[in-house]
């Protein structure tokens, strides 16, 4: 097996080439962009659409790297596909990271913000009628229980 030595640490590639990945899954400023607005919680394509500004299209190039990756997951209800990260605590880390850098962790966060006023998503303006809002199936049974989403 071939290591490298660096200060005499010794690193498997296998471990350099992961860490290697998930730096170019980050990198990206989008892609960092979406795990933010993304943060501990979920969001729509839609959601992140109008949160960042950006065409759906690219937005889901981007999804697809990280869920490569890895970082994100995705969960259909309905017509819906909800991302989430696969580590949540991932958020906190990137935080950190900020504040060693000097940016202030109310700037990162601020891209989570929900409900974001004038999204059209069903998490930030549920329509009138429920029938027609984003849901959920429920575990707690072996029924199909729809259940708004409520954040």
């Amino acid at each position: 097996m071939i290591t490298f030595m660096v200060a005499n640490i010794s690193l498997e590639p296998v471990a350099i080439s992961t860490l290697s990945a998930f730096f170019d899954a980050i990198g990206q400023p989008t892609r960092l962009k979406i795990l933010l607005a993304i943060g501990e919680g979920e969001a729509c394509v839609c959601h992140l659409e109008s949160r960042l500004g950006m065409r759906q299209a690219v937005i889901s190039q981007h999804l697809m790297v990280l869920r490569d990756a890895h970082l994100v997951e995705a969960e259909r209800s309905g017509r819906n596909i909800f991302y989430h990260l696969a580590h949540p605590e991932f958020i906190d880390h990137i935080i950190r990271l900020g504040e060693i850098l000097g940016i202030p962790s109310e700037e990162l966060l601020s891209l989570s913000q929900k409900p974001y006023p004038g999204c059209p998503c069903p998490q930030c303006s549920p329509p009138e009628n429920p029938l027609f809002s984003c849901t959920r199936k429920t575990s707690e049974s072996n029924e199909t229980e729809l259940k708004p989403v409520v954040f």
